[in-house]
């Protein structure tokens, strides 16, 4: 009885038509046609921090952009939109809001590529909303961003002194204090 299983499997293996390699994979693709996604505009938002905050909590420069190069500014946090602007290499910019995968934050920047108090977001905003302010918004990647200040405007030594520390990250080792009791 045992060796005609095997004899018996071998038969029904030969049973059947062959399958050529190709088959399934013609008929998925004719089949599959992927509908264009239209991308809208996303709009950049503002107080996510809450109304004791600066509507925008940081401030940002590009990082691996060469000179003379942009950094590309989008419509809305997604590779497929549309260019709305560009920052300059080295340029500055509020960062405001991120996308829900951190790939893009949303940025608020002058016509210069700077950062101006003319925006309205280095203040507290009484609300989280869409900006519609004197300055342009976009999305960029974030992995072409480095943050050089917490919220507000930093003073020209303080982004100076941001640059000079890029070595470490642009972070500063501060030493730990044991509590006092």
């Amino acid at each position: 009885m045992r060796a005609l299983l095997p004899l018996l499997l071998i038969g029904l293996s030969a049973c059947g038509e062959e399958v050529p390699n190709d088959y399934f994979a013609n008929g998925i693709e004719a089949a599959r046609q992927d509908p264009a996604v239209a991308v809208t505009a996303t709009p950049v938002r503002i107080g996510e921090l809450g109304p004791n905050f600066d509507a925008c909590g940081a401030v940002g420069t590009t990082r691996r952009v060469a000179a003379g190069e942009a950094l590309p500014v989008l419509a809305a946090p997604f590779s497929t939109a549309a260019q709305t602007g560009s920052l300059p290499s080295g340029g500055r910019f509020f960062i405001c809001s991120r996308s829900l995968d951190q790939k893009w934050l949303g940025v608020v920047f002058d016509e210069a590529g700077g950062i101006a108090s003319g925006c309205g977001v280095d203040r507290p905003a009484p609300s989280r909303r869409a900006y519609a302010g004197a300055c342009r918004s976009g999305w960029v990647s974030s992995a072409l961003v480095k943050t050089i200040a917490g919220a507000g405007i930093p003073s020209a030594s303080a982004v100076s002194d941001a640059d000079s520390s890029s070595a470490g990250g642009g972070l500063e080792s501060v030493p730990l204090q044991p509590p006092s009791h």
